[in-house]
């Protein structure tokens, strides 16, 4: 094969994502994740490196990191011994390969791959063999990955061979990595049954202390038609020699024998090393094998997996059932004049998935946390999952708003459990002062997509841990071990409305302002990195989010008198200062610094549990006029006018200066500071005024946009190490918060233009991001949208990323129009003229309870902007219709069946 061929690039074989990458070990860093929703979570390479795992304590294969997809030889591998030495590494993991690699004897291979599967086909020419490798995690009770494998001969003559397959056993905590890990192999106990290798250690050594183990971590396999493996070696030493490895092992290159099952192994480290009876094929004759690789805490459920899948015929078709489920569970496609794109978005549908699953960790680049995800991420996931799968979402909003405190700040150690927060019985709690911000934001869209204002008067608790005044102090008479929830003065457990909780959250953070008037940035906000500023630093393009959220909660307590007749909202007597109103109290830094503290005082440790009757009309008055006035601060004191084009500062730093700006202080050629950050936020809430937003547009483009490597980087390069703002200016310009194109805020920037009406620069934006993330050959990434493309254009942190959510949001409620209002469905199209494919562009998705094929033509192939809605169809009943949008009101949805897709075709003139 010619290796100087351009690089592959990827095709989809279908419309549900399914794509296939030729030679995909030629690019690095790649990984696949397969994973089940009964907890086991794992990441495959092309030549099936990566790991396992069930939590952070339970890692059934050797946790890696990024460096180690190249690095560590411990890898899934399946062996055929021809006779001689000649060994065929059906993965490709043999020092054979390596050696034959960027040469023209490389093996050939091709990859294929959907979600939660994954193919891989290689051809050896040398051994006249080509092997078909599956891997998937199956729908059911068992933490279980399986790897089927075919072996077919390709030669003119009968071809024979011993196969033996060969996974390393990790089987302990991620901690003990670096932490004890011989002293931990001493713990190992394993013994070989008639399948596989079990081992199950006696005590975990982890951050818990010394525990009692009572988790088997396994090796399984059979052959096709379920006949048990020959011989075993699960001894590491024995199994790889003196002086071999995983890639050249002793054992398997001098087919040694292996030993009868029924032996026990104690102090060792493991390999699941199965070895199957000697098998001849006839020319082009197929042999296959299935090997099962996970952990149980009951053994018979081991016994019990192996027999549910003790055939060929059974495998395949969970392998079946296993696509089906995940295509069903990604339920919304579409169809545009790029099926490219059409696949693309499939992928991004399938993202929050992941991170439900994933949380933040537990892929090879986001080798940090414990799993689990942080407070934003709940929020944001369930933008997708609104969309998606909405079942179950309203009591998983209600459970989440247990996380917040009476102060407005919120519990930051996550459980496992939905609605399940953990107290930090430590240290004073780190407060990002954007988390007020997100649970509103996804509370407004459930309620736009469902009608369901009621939500806003359901109760639930509040946290309670020993940190108090938003993080400020600690609470000495708070107990440890006790339940994390707020009492009042009689012992109680408080509850209020979801309404009082949105209050607090975004009351109180409008009155912790810093020295300029704006939100505090205090440990940081949406950027983690920016953690160098407790003390003076400003957030103002949060300030400017807030205004938006302010604003809109006014309108939600409106549509409550208006709806359900509330005119009176019942909250804690303590909250009642926090709707004080008047511009002299917003201009006021110290006046509202002391109502804050004051406020915090009167809910420290306890609070009384008095409830008391507001006016709505006042309470919205309180919320529109606190919105206006930070709207009005933030266009008076933080515009930056550069000719032709202008920009808001984003952040003070911790010395109290403004970070942006043209500077001759800065060493960059331009001289020029700006943030993307501040121009998302001031954009989506409408603090820019259309002027305003087209200066904005301009600057962007001109200081910030970069298309190779995927469009706009999250700032220009300051030329400075900050530590008076944070960490981000350690990296190097280009990477991650420092300058990298962050697809986070890239699509929140896109949602703000679509929103205010400049569709076609938000459509610029999220088609760079797509056009960068699909350009295999650049990004080095499977189909989706990374956390952000570094200084080379290469995607980087793959899969576990909020951008999936907020681009899958802005494609489906912007770009198609498609979305809620207080139940009913409202079309409103902004797709530019060449995303229709001979007039034609549409969409599926399910929306209250009904299955919708919504079709938009463009006969006249008009522009966005310049056609409108000149008739709506629904089931063939064909209405007039005028203006920009179309309203399908939710009395006429319900009276629709339920079981039958239902289309509507909005012709566009």
């Amino acid at each position: 094969m010619d290796k100087n061929k351009i690089r592959p690039q990827y095709e989809f074989l279908d419309n549900k994502g399914t794509f296939r990458l030729v030679e995909p070990e030629d690019t690095s860093y790649l990984y696949f994740p397969i994973a089940g929703e009964q907890g086991i979570k794992g990441a495959l390479t092309p030549t099936l490196g990566g790991d396992l795992k069930c939590s952070q304590n339970e890692f059934i294969l050797q946790p890696v990191s990024a460096e180690e997809l190249h690095n560590n030889k411990s890898t899934r591998n399946f062996w055929c011994w021809l006779g001689d030495g000649a060994c065929f590494s059906v993965t490709g993991a043999s020092a054979e390969a390596e050696s034959r690699k960027f040469t023209s004897q490389q093996e050939g291979s091709v990859l294929t791959a959907g979600p939660m599967w994954q193919e891989i086909r290689r051809k050896s020419e040398r051994y006249a063999l080509t092997a078909t490798i599956t891997s998937f995690v199956p729908v059911s009770e068992y933490c279980v990955e399986i790897m089927h494998v075919e072996i077919k001969n390709d030669s003119g003559e009968e071809r024979a061979f011993v196969p033996t397959a060969a996974v390393p056993l990790y089987g302990r905590s991620a901690d003990n990595l670096r932490d004890h890990r011989h002293v931990t192999s001493l713990l190992h106990r394993a013994v070989t049954t008639g399948n596989g290798v079990l081992v199950t250690p006696t005590l975990s050594f982890d951050e818990r202390g010394h525990q009692k183990n009572d988790v088997t971590y396994y090796v399984c396999g059979m052959e096709g038609d379920g006949t048990a493996p020959a011989g075993f070696m699960p001894v590491v030493e024995d199994y790889i020699g003196e002086g071999g490895s995983f890639i050249q092992p002793e054992s398997v290159i001098r087919n040694l024998p292996y030993e009868p099952c029924g032996k026990t192994y104690d102090g060792y480290e493991i390999v699941g090393a199965l070895r199957f009876a000697e098998a001849a094929l006839l020319p082009g004759e197929g042999r296959r094998y299935t090997i099962f690789i996970g952990a149980e805490k009951d053994r018979e459920k081991i016994s019990a997996m192996l027999s549910a899948y003790n055939t060929d015929e059974k495998v395949l078709n969970a392998l079946e059932n296993t696509k089906k489920y995940w295509q069903d569970r990604i339920n919304v496609s579409y169809e545009t004049a790029d099926r490219t794109f059409d696949n693309f978005m499939y992928w991004v549908n399938f993202q929050p998935m992941l991170r439900r699953i994933y949380g933040c960790s537990f892929l090879p680049h986001h080798d940090y946390g414990k799993g689990g995800r942080g407070w934003r991420d709940l929020w944001q996931d369930c933008l997708a999952l609104l969309i998606m799968n909405p079942d179950g979402v309203r009591q998983m909003l209600i459970d989440n708003y247990g996380g917040v405190r009476i102060d407005g700040s919120n519990a930051t150690i996550i459980g496992s459990g939905q609605g399940e927060f953990i107290a930090d019985r430590n240290n004073i709690t780190r407060v990002w002062m954007d988390h007020g911000l997100w649970p509103l934001m996804t509370t407004k869209l459930y309620i736009d997509q469902t009608g369901d204002l009621s939500i806003l008067l359901k109760e639930n608790t509040y946290f309670k841990d020993r940190q108090e005044a938003r993080g400020t102090k600690v609470d000495e008479n708070w107990e440890a071990g006790a339940a994390p929830l707020l009492r009042d003065v009689h012992g109680r457990e408080y509850a209020g409305t979801i309404l009082e909780h949105i209050l607090v959250q975004n009351l109180t953070v409008f009155y912790e302002v810093g020295e300029h008037n704006h939100m505090r940035l205090r440990g940081a906000d949406w950027n983690d990195a920016l953690d160098m500023a407790s003390e003076r630093g400003e957030s103002v393009a949060f300030t400017a989010a807030y205004a938006d959220n302010l604003e809109a909660l006014a309108g939600l307590v409106q549509l409550l008198e208006q709806e359900k007749q509330i005119r009176t909202v019942e909250i804690l007597e303590e909250m009642a200062p926090l709707l004080q109103t008047g511009t002299d109290l917003y201009e006021d830094i110290a006046r509202k610094t002391e109502l804050l503290k004051k406020y915090c005082e009167s809910c420290f440790h306890q609070v009384s549990g008095r409830k008391i009757g507001i006016d709505s009309k006042h309470i919205v008055d309180s919320l529109m006029e606190k919105a206006q006035w930070l709207r009005e601060h933030i266009r008076r004191t933080e515009w930056i006018e550069d000719g032709d084009c202008g920009w808001f500062n984003s952040y003070y730093d911790n010395h109290g200066r403004k970070c942006e700006g043209r500077t001759a202080n800065c060493p960059t050629a331009n001289g020029v500071r700006m943030m993307l950050t501040g121009q998302v936020f001031t954009v989506m809430s409408g603090t820019a005024t259309k002027e305003q937003t087209e200066k904005i547009i301009r600057a962007s483009d001109r200081y910030l946009y970069k298309r190779e490597v995927g469009g706009y980087r999250l700032n220009t390069d300051f030329g400075e190490l900050k530590t008076d703002l944070g960490r981000m200016f350690g990296f190097a310009y280009g990477h991650k918060e420092n300058g990298a194109v962050f697809s986070h805020m890239t699509t929140m920037y896109a949602n703000a233009l679509y929103r205010r009406g400049f569709a076609r620069e938000g459509y610029r934006a999220l088609r760079t991001l797509y056009e960068q993330a699909a350009d295999f050959g650049t990004s080095r990434i499977y189909p989706g949208i990374p956390e952000y493309f570094n200084d080379r254009g290469r995607g980087m942190y793959h899969y576990l990323t909020g951008a999936a959510s907020w681009m899958m949001l802005t494609v489906i409620t912007e770009m198609f129009g498609v979305k809620g209002r207080l139940g009913s469905l409202v079309l409103a199209p902004k797709l530019q003229q060449e995303q229709f494919l001979d007039g034609r562009a549409a969409i599926s998705l399910n929306f209250a309870g009904r299955r919708w094929h919504i079709v938009y033509v463009n006969p006249e192939g008009k522009e966005s902007g310049e056609y409108r809605i000149a008739s709506v169809c629904v089931d063939g009943d064909k209405k007039p219709a005028q203006g920009t949008e179309v309203t399908i009101p939710l009395q006429e949805i319900m009276r629709l069946d339920q079981g039958r897709t239902h289309e509507i075709i909005v012709e566009l003139m």
